[in-house]
């Protein structure tokens, strides 16, 4: 095998050459690694290579799971694996080390992925590109002048690339779903509690955050969201479990949906022309295929909201920054932490206990409001972001003169369609749909109901049949390099 046809498949396929004998796992580790080392100098994407831990876990004999030898990789937040170094996108964090791997990571390993290197990510993940100051800038496979989104950024940058074709990522406000729209990928942000944040993060971002994976095709995410889904021992909560398997969901035929639309966010912020194009265009595909597609949003109080956001982050990032000391053994000051971070830390550390809770309170209330729109709908479809990809240093968390309430502004007039979704806990999902007339991705995002999963699956495989985008190739691509042998 070369790295030209490695590409070609997304992960269940290379598991299905694996299972029948026609490659072996440590031959993809060697393409993955080459792959790594051919376009990572242009991209940089990748923070560690762990070719002898891969190559230890697969002599050690690899579980038979649904990605059995595929490669992956993991972003540095949250999800820890034992003995590897993970920085957090921070100077501060560099190089800490957790004893064990977290519950998400175990379940990754049982479903039989091998673990190849290490992704960047912005500072303490509050970014909506993928830009730290430990790392320098990640850029986009697809134009190097711009970002692949954040903050998982540097697993998006290495999927559109075809280095791996799935790999870790999560999202407290759109960090899954900005890199899939900014990169050309699927994005799932599944149902608060779906997926195991344990032993040591329960309740990331008091509930608005959640981990899972980006991919490149609806099979990919199904049979992955089967492998690691689920609570783990102890958790505060879980969503009910589908009827059955969303591998065998998405097989199966979709009935008409009722869906609204919306280009106008609750903030007010001026959409992109070309994302709002390209909204309309799915909008008629969506009626083409039988649904119902009615323009509407849901109403809340936007102020109140991006107050609640504020607050939220800024406490976590304050509790992030102290654990990340106490790791590393130093002490945070504004030389090893970012300006804009840094100045969300001090936010958060004089913020009083009952901001906290009116925060989440108010997040209550959003949610109840959102809910009571969901009883009339099946989906709500939006752009994921409201612009195009944007270029290197826009968003730039070590500007000086910006604070924490601008720097969250900042980030949600990018990203205005997807925080939202997060205070809420319904699963949304971006879907590389459209094309610029510049060549960058623009995603669209698909928002269910509470824990349906299965109605944005089976929709997302409707809509991957009807626009096939799979073996859509950026600039940067191992099929592009020289020798792919």
């Amino acid at each position: 095998m070369n790295l030209l046809e490695f590409a070609s498949y997304d992960g269940l396929g290379l598991a299905e050459l694996v299972k029948n004998k026609q490659v072996t796992p440590k031959e993809l580790v060697q393409l993955s690694i080459k792959a790594i080392n051919e376009l990572n100098p242009d991209l940089n994407a990748i923070v560690s290579i762990l070719e002898e831990q891969a190559i230890n876990e697969i002599e050690s004999g690899l579980p038979e799971g649904s990605f059995t030898g595929v490669p992956f990789l993991i972003k540095e937040l949250v999800l820890h694996a034992k003995d590897v170094q993970t920085s957090m996108g921070s100077r501060l964090a560099k190089n800490a080390v957790f004893p064990i791997d977290s519950e998400l990571m175990a379940r990754f390993r049982k479903a039989g992925f091998v673990t190849v290197g290490t992704t960047t990510t912005p500072e303490f993940g509050y970014n909506a590109a993928t830009e730290a100051v430990l790392y320098g800038p990640t850029r986009n496979p697809w134009n190097l002048n711009h970002s692949p989104g954040g903050s998982s950024g540097g697993s998006a940058a290495s999927i559109a690339a075809g280095i791996v074709p799935v790999a870790h990522a999560n999202d407290g406000g759109g960090s899954i779903r900005i890199p899939a729209s900014c990169s050309g990928l699927i994005g799932l942000k599944p149902t608060r509690g779906r997926i195991p944040a344990g032993p040591f993060n329960s309740e990331p971002l008091n509930g608005i955050a959640i981990e899972f994976a980006l991919t490149k095709t609806v099979r990919d995410t199904a049979h992955l969201l089967d492998a690691v889904s689920g609570p783990d021992i102890g958790c505060y909560g879980w969503p009910e479990a589908p009827s059955e398997e969303y591998k065998r969901l998405i097989e199966r035929p979709i009935k008409p949906l009722k869906i609204a639309w919306t280009g106008r966010p609750a903030t007010g912020v001026a959409v992109d022309e070309e994302c709002i194009q390209a909204l309309h265009e799915t909008v008629q595909l969506c009626r083409d295929l039988g649904h119902i597609v009615v323009e509407d949003t849901p109403q809340y109080n936007a102020e109140q909201f991006g107050l609640a956001t504020l607050n939220i982050w800024t406490a976590n990032i304050y509790k992030m920054i102290e654990g990340a000391a106490k790791l590393t053994g130093k002490i945070p000051t504004e030389k090893n932490i970012e300006a804009a971070i840094w100045q969300c830390y001090l936010y958060g550390k004089e913020m009083k206990a009952s901001d906290l809770l009116e925060a989440i309170e108010t997040n209550a209330t959003v949610s109840r409001n959102v809910g009571h729109f969901f009883t009339d709908y099946d989906v709500l479809l939006s752009p994921t972001i409201a612009t195009l990809p944007a270029e290197i240093g826009v968003l730039n968390a070590n500007n000086p003169n910006i604070d924490a309430k601008q720097w969250t502004e900042q980030i949600f007039t990018y990203a205005p369609f997807t925080n939202l979704f997060n205070a809420t806990g319904q699963p949304s999902i971006s879907l590389p749909l459209k094309t610029s007339k510049n060549g960058l991705p623009i995603g669209m995002q698909f928002t269910g109901r509470f824990a349906d999963e299965a109605t944005l699956l089976q929709l997302a495989s409707q809509l991957e049949k009807a626009t096939p985008w799979k073996d859509k190739k950026p600039n940067i691509h191992v099929s592009n390099i020289t020798n792919t042998i």
